[in-house]
């Protein structure tokens, strides 16, 4: 892949990029994003909602959900692209070519080409090309559509249309659960307690938490033992 990518038609690049198997929408805790979750899941699924745009800063849960909305559709048989535009923007608007012809298109990471001419007239067609041919479109930015550095004010002015979420930090509670709900996914019985030890003894945002429950996840499986308070310590040096 790392070989042939800049060999590759842009819209190949854009179809080649992969999903986390763990980005679903059962596995994504929402606490105060509930109504952004039922949004998402009904663009995904094939419901009358066609356009959300769900905001907040980096470990919000913006590109889980956008995952996890490719993961949805694909469950009830509809195409679907995720799409980091953050990963992209050195291949140009030329990646969005064709994206119509899918039933689902996920932007990620919006605000990284925002202010660049060439890839919000790009973002504009293509907004249009999925209105007509019905294709559900779900976007994600670290700002609202207004606070964006949108140029064109077409392209501003249709950012708005759907439906838009700010996507809400977990508070300490929620996070514990949302580690308990990862490590079940997993097949890991994590106890509250163990969730707080390493809550309370590593990075707050949820990125790097679930970093470290992969990692303990891969060292209960080598050492055949229970991800406990004492093999927490072994295993992280803490």
């Amino acid at each position: 892949m790392t070989d042939t990518v800049t060999k590759a038609h842009p819209h190949q690049l854009a179809l080649s990029v992969g999903l986390r198997d763990d980005a679903t929408l059962s596995n994504f805790y929402p606490g105060d994003n509930a109504l952004a979750v039922v949004a998402v899941r009904a663009a995904a699924e094939g419901g009358d909602e066609h356009f959300v745009f769900v905001w907040g800063p980096s470990g919000s849960g913006g590109t889980h959900l956008l995952q996890a909305a490719c993961h949805a559709a694909a469950a009830v048989g509809r195409q679907s692209l995720y799409l980091p535009l953050d990963q992209v923007v050195a291949y140009g608007p030329q990646v969005l070519e064709g994206l119509e012809s899918l039933e689902l298109v996920c932007l990620d990471h919006l605000h990284a080409v925002a202010g660049d001419a060439d890839w919000e007239e790009g973002l504009f067609h293509l907004f249009n090309r999925l209105r007509d041919a019905g294709c559900a479109l779900l976007v994600a930015a670290d700002a609202p559509p207004r606070r964006l550095r949108i140029r064109l004010p077409d392209l501003a002015s249709r950012l708005s249309w759907g439906l838009v979420f700010q996507l809400h930090g977990l508070d300490d509670a929620g996070k514990v659960q949302a580690l308990q709900l990862r490590a079940h996914a997993r097949g890991i019985q994590l106890s509250e307690e163990a969730a707080l030890y390493i809550l309370h003894r590593s990075p707050r945002q949820m990125s790097a938490l679930f970093a470290l429950l992969e990692r303990l996840d891969s060292a209960s499986l080598s050492a055949k033992r229970r991800v406990t308070i004492p093999f927490i310590k072994e295993t992280l040096g803490w």
